[in-house]
């Protein structure tokens, strides 16, 4: 990236953004709380609440966590195992996905899988509610915040349409710092996403029923009626996105009809306001957001999904406090993603090649969605990364044999030789047994022209007796490198 691509943010008008957006998102979250779950259209006018009244909104409170995640390990260290321990820690609802997650986690099963393994919500609103955060700490860096964004939806979604909703919303809030222009922001999330998800088909289809001049409430019909065969048919993601989307492309930029058009479509509609509250705020900045609005809500926030003790007494209570505590994070995080984002005291710079800029990176796909899919779990081990597929549940019974699938990729990025040889050795319970291709691999370098990657399959059979967790760990070691990797692989009886 050239000097003249590099986007650069004036630190007040940067916070001012943040600080809109959590504004925005507790006035949304508020002001839809109250017809969380109807599943018909609305015709609300504006708050239901009394003045200085905020609603408690999990959209929020997962946030702060994922706050405290950043203050305490780095933005280097965030995955979706790092964020699952952190909610195991913090995180008290057993809400649909979330208490899934947090029973299969407790049972050994790592993210993603957790997200996936009997969980009929996988395509529901739990993960696209909370990228803020991620969207904040990465301004102007769409692929970026994606990334965070799908680590933290994995943890409770897998690879179901939540986690894609997810990395749709941080891509498009991520470039509303830097891009006005609404439509535009919309498209960048969709390259964002494959293609053929249900959430990029809806998408698709309220921008084809905007431009067609289709009314608000017939385009939320026809979108409820494309859904209703997902999941629990309820809560779901692909609809609920496209409310907000609703809200904010006939709003027309507006901050009272936007909001208001979201929560009558019904359904998660703190969600849908919530996200229309913050993308409109990272737009606009606090000059978008109406001051008779600002004055109602005010500045606090009021939590209801976190354990409150220990070093959770310490979150922050206020949209104030939450931004200055967070945009100290953001030079680190820009920093460690080599990012072509800077926060200045100077004055802000948008390159001209500002489309170029925010568009997807040639390894995006590789380094994020293609390693997407069911019942899967991911290992960093700084220098080579382990994925790990399973071929069906991981359910195993006496006697039963189960496949999976590896993908081993070097992690280091140069044009010399830096190929690894990498030998496999196996702890597993007793009676169990492994049938693997191979012992011993070759692990090729990484070049803007070879991948970097290879691949083998490995089968698992139990013996006569098997317990309710059973866990096989596989230990790597590189004849080049001084620390062995070691990936458990729980299996269920």
């Amino acid at each position: 990236m050239t000097q003249n691509s590099t986007i650069r943010l004036n630190r007040a008008e940067y916070r001012d953004k943040v600080y809109a957006c959590w504004t925005g998102k507790n006035i949304g979250g508020t002001m839809g709380a109250p017809y969380e779950g109807v599943r018909h259209t609305l015709d609300i006018k504006g708050f239901a609440t009394e003045a200085n009244t905020v609603l408690p909104n999990d959209d929020l409170d997962l946030q702060l966590v994922w706050l405290h995640a950043l203050e305490k390990i780095g933005p280097q260290n965030i995955n979706a195992q790092t964020l699952g321990e952190f909610w195991l820690s913090f995180i008290s609802p057993y809400w649909h996905e979330y208490g899934i997650a947090k029973t299969n986690m407790k049972k050994g099963l790592i993210p993603p899988l957790a997200g996936d393994y009997h969980n009929d919500w996988r395509h529901s609103n739990g993960a696209w509610i909370r990228t803020e955060i991620w969207a904040s700490i990465a301004p102007g860096c769409p692929d970026i915040a994606a990334k965070y964004a799908i680590e933290d939806a994995k943890v409770d979604h897998g690879a179901g349409e939540g986690t894609y909703a997810a990395a749709f919303v941080a891509a498009m809030q991520s470039a509303a710092f830097v891009l006005p222009d609404l439509r535009k922001c919309i498209d960048i999330g969709l390259a964002r996403i494959p293609k053929d998800c249900r959430i990029a088909d809806s998408i698709r289809t309220v921008l084809d029923c905007y431009d067609k001049g289709i009314a608000p409430m017939e385009a939320r019909d026809i979108i409820f009626e494309r859904n209703k065969d997902i999941g629990v048919a309820w809560f779901e993601a692909p609809s609920n996105v496209s409310y907000a989307i609703i809200g904010l492309l006939y709003g027309e930029g507006d901050f009272k009809k936007s909001m208001i058009t979201a929560i009558n479509c019904g359904d998660d509609t703190d969600c849908t306001a919530a996200t229309v509250g913050s993308t409109l705020g990272i737009l606009g900045g606090t000059a978008a957001i109406p001051e008779d609005w600002r004055a109602h809500i005010g500045d606090d926030i009021v939590t209801i999904a976190i354990a409150r003790g220990g070093v959770c007494r310490n979150l922050p209570e206020s949209c104030t406090v939450l931004t200055d505590r967070l945009i100290v994070q953001t030079p680190y995080v820009l920093l460690s993603n080599n990012a072509h984002t800077e926060i200045t005291e100077g004055s802000s710079f948008i390159p001209e090649n500002l489309e170029d800029v925010l568009s997807p990176d040639k390894h995006y796909k590789r380094n994020v969605l293609d390693v997407l899919r069911p019942y899967a779990m991911q290992f960093d081990f700084n220098f080579v990364s382990v994925y790990f597929y399973f071929e069906k549940c991981p359910d195993i019974k006496p006697g039963e044999e189960i496949k999976v699938n590896v993908l081993m990729r070097n992690n280091i990025h140069a044009y010399e030789n830096m190929y690894h040889s990498m030998s496999m050795r196996w702890w597993l319970p007793d009676g169990f047994s492994v049938d693997c291709s191979s012992q011993t691999i070759t692990l090729p370098s990484w070049n803007p022209h070879v991948d970097g990657a290879c691949g083998f399959s490995f089968t698992i059979k139990a013996g006569d007796k098997v317990e309710p967790i059973n866990r096989c760990v596989l230990e790597l070691t590189a004849t080049d490198r001084m620390t062995p990797m070691y990936a458990p692989i729980t299996l269920l009886g």
